[in-house]
């Protein structure tokens, strides 16, 4: 793009802005439908913060994980594996072979293993949504990818509703996010794992402590979760699409049961555990979540927004970028301290700017963190 263009688009998205500001100020609160534990003051935009571009012209961007100096990202419609050097070269490191691609299916989730020896992917198969570990070789900027097996297979897959987080928690596990793939009842059936987020053992066996004698659940009664952060305390935390009424940030818990289908959002009844924040679907669609400092960091697709939640009161929250750069799919801290934000303007549901998809950096100083 030349420099005449990008002024353009800056100026373009300024007048954007300056036409939403009064639609925003008079947005209705957000209340919860039942009774419950308090629910945050509607989110109130902060200065906008310096977005730096980190790289343009990637395809539906889905995860990022920090090697080294690196970022590993996947892209959930093309089954790449792409290396960001430090420099911001982006490269190619390796295709995962027997991906199916469509609509919120393909190559999703990324993560790096403690020892730092395994990347883990996850990603829709002709059987089912599975998880494969490879081996990590090389150094930043020319990282390898090698000798995939599979950890866990045959988990629920649809068009839809695919969860797709991977994460290794506090304690050397593996979590992984398994949505309702369109069968609701699914979510409360405890001998079924969509709707699900799991716990297991980095070989993919099950934990000898899971909630559940036997079973990889770890807690249910989800709709689609596509984010799970922890505090420095040891909180885990996961975002969650519903479906009409209310997106939810949830604390999780062993054995918790979330309430899908029964509950959307709040409800106010002792056999689920209630959300400790909701938002309309049209304000959220919350995927990607990262724990940086005191603070939590949501990626929103429908709302085109970061929302910073302060971990000592996950109730409330902080909106920035807002409508800046389209849907945001994720949020990690980069090698250098910096906040990456990637969009997912390219997937089918957003309006992709030239350039797009992209990776942005802000600073953490800046963004309420």
């Amino acid at each position: 793009m030349t420099s005449a263009a990008r002024t353009a688009v800056r100026r373009s998205r300024a007048v954007l802005v300056l036409l939403l500001l009064p639609l925003a100020a008079c947005a209705p609160l957000l209340a919860p439908p039942a009774p419950g534990p308090a629910v945050a003051e509607p989110s109130t935009p902060d200065a906008a913060p310096d977005a730096t571009g980190v790289v343009t012209d990637l395809t539906t961007p889905w995860s990022m994980v920090v090697v080294g100096g690196s970022v590993l990202v996947s892209e959930r419609d093309t089954g790449r594996i792409v290396e960001i050097t430090a420099s911001h070269d982006v490269r190619e490191v390796i295709t995962v072979d027997d991906v199916r691609f469509g609509g919120e299916g393909g190559l999703l989730g990324l993560a790096l293993d403690p020892a730092g020896e395994h990347v883990y992917a996850y990603a829709t198969a002709p059987a089912g949504n599975r998880v494969q570990r490879y081996d990590l070789g090389g150094e930043p900027e020319a990282l390898t990818l090698s000798a995939p097996v599979d950890v866990v297979a045959g988990l629920p897959s649809a068009g839809n509703h695919n969860g797709g987080r991977i994460a290794f928690g506090p304690d050397g596990m593996l979590y992984v996010t398994v949505g309702d793939a369109g069968d609701r009842g699914a979510a409360q059936d405890l001998d079924a794992l969509a709707g699900k987020i799991l716990r297991l053992e980095p070989d993919g066996t099950v934990p000898a402590d899971n909630p559940f004698p036997g079973s990889p659940v770890y807690s249910y009664g989800h709709r689609n979760p596509q984010g799970i952060a922890w505090a420095a305390d040891g909180r885990m935390f996961a975002s969650e699409f519903g479906q009409d009424t209310w997106d939810e940030l949830n604390v999780i818990e062993p054995g918790g049961n979330y309430g899908w289908p029964d509950v959307e959002g709040i409800g106010g009844d002792d056999a689920y555990i209630d959300p400790v924040q909701v938002w309309a679907p049209a304000e959220a669609s919350p995927s990607g979540l990262a724990a940086i400092g005191d603070t939590l960091y949501l990626a929103n697709l429908r709302g085109e927004r970061l929302r910073a939640i302060p971990i000592a009161d996950p109730t409330t929250s902080t909106e920035l970028l807002a409508h800046e750069f389209g849907r945001l799919r994720d949020v990690t801290q980069g090698p250098d301290g910096r906040i990456w934000v990637s969009t997912s303007n390219r997937g089918g549901r957003g309006t992709a700017a030239a350039g797009d998809d992209r990776i942005v950096s802000l600073e953490a100083s800046q963004s309420g963190g």
